[in-house]
């Protein structure tokens, strides 16, 4: 993790193609392309987006090529946690779709069980797409 000079211009951690400037006389760097403000933190390591609709701080370390996000939201783990719940699905849905004498009722819980994970998914799209 390298700290973060005021002096030098960075890639814009939103990935619209900017460039982050000084903005004089403060210690926030803007976009020239999205126009959000950046505070750097005290310790210089992180910058935080000042303007934002998100409910939670969004907040970047700059790894001396790129920007990496420093606390994880609910999209960057939604792979594991998918994963966990189709699993848990399977777990339970499985046993009850093998004990139903009729072929009809397998098909059944089989295509809830798919509905039932793919509505998360489908949840978690919706609200984070741009």
């Amino acid at each position: 993790m390298q700290k973060i000079n005021l002096d030098h211009e960075y890639p814009c951690p939103c990935r619209r193609k900017g460039l982050l400037q000084p903005i004089v006389l403060t210690e926030a760097l803007g976009c020239n392309r999205c126009q959000q403000i950046f505070v750097v933190d005290e310790t210089g390591q992180t910058i935080e987006q000042l303007s934002t609709t998100y409910p939670y701080k969004r907040v970047w370390r700059w790894t001396g090529t790129r920007w990496v996000t420093a606390n994880p939201t609910v999209s960057d783990r939604y792979l594991p946690i998918a994963l966990t719940i189709i699993v848990m699905l399977l777990i339970v849905w499985l046993p009850l779709a093998l004990r139903s004498p009729s072929g009809l009722s397998v098909i059944f819980w089989v295509m809830l069980a798919v509905l039932l994970a793919l509505l998360p998914a489908f949840m978690v799209w919706l609200s984070y797409r741009r």
